[in-house]
């Protein structure tokens, strides 16, 4: 079976390791060292890297870490059960609201960005989650 693990770049570990508990209930795996942590709770470690700002981001390159905000098209989404409490949640935490939560046929969304930089998802989950989805292609294909 494949393993994947997730890699937070942050320039302040004790801050990160405090919103990412805080924020969506994970805890404290291990410490790996003075630069990485472990957080567990959900169904793939997530790992905390500090790195600081302005450091180089990549071997060979001029892109330098900033931790304001910025997009990348790869995000993580917390699957939680109460969107609103949540959000409530996340934001006592230190997180940003940068959308209100949008409802869909699988369920509701909020978009969040934590205090480094990086942009979220909570997610609630309804009647068959993504599978509604089907359900819908389906119902579209049939009448064509």
């Amino acid at each position: 079976m494949l393993q994947f693990l997730i890699n937070i770049d942050v320039d302040d570990l004790a801050g990160a390791e405090r919103f990412y508990c805080d924020a969506v209930g994970l805890r404290v795996g291990r410490r790996l060292g003075e630069t990485v942590l472990e957080l567990v709770g959900g169904p793939a470690p997530i790992y905390l890297l500090a790195k600081r700002a302005g450091s180089t981001a990549l071997a060979g390159s001029d892109r330098r870490r900033d931790y304001a905000r910025h997009w990348t098209p790869v995000h993580l989404d917390f699957a939680v059960t109460d969107i609103a409490a949540a959000v409530k949640k996340a934001q006592a935490a230190g997180a940003r609201l940068e959308s209100g939560v949008a409802t869909h046929a699988w369920g509701s969304i909020a978009a969040l960005s934590d205090p480094f930089g990086h942009g979220f998802c909570l997610i609630e989950f309804r009647g068959r989650g993504y599978d509604e989805l089907l359900t819908r292609n389906a119902t579209a294909e049939e009448r064509r």
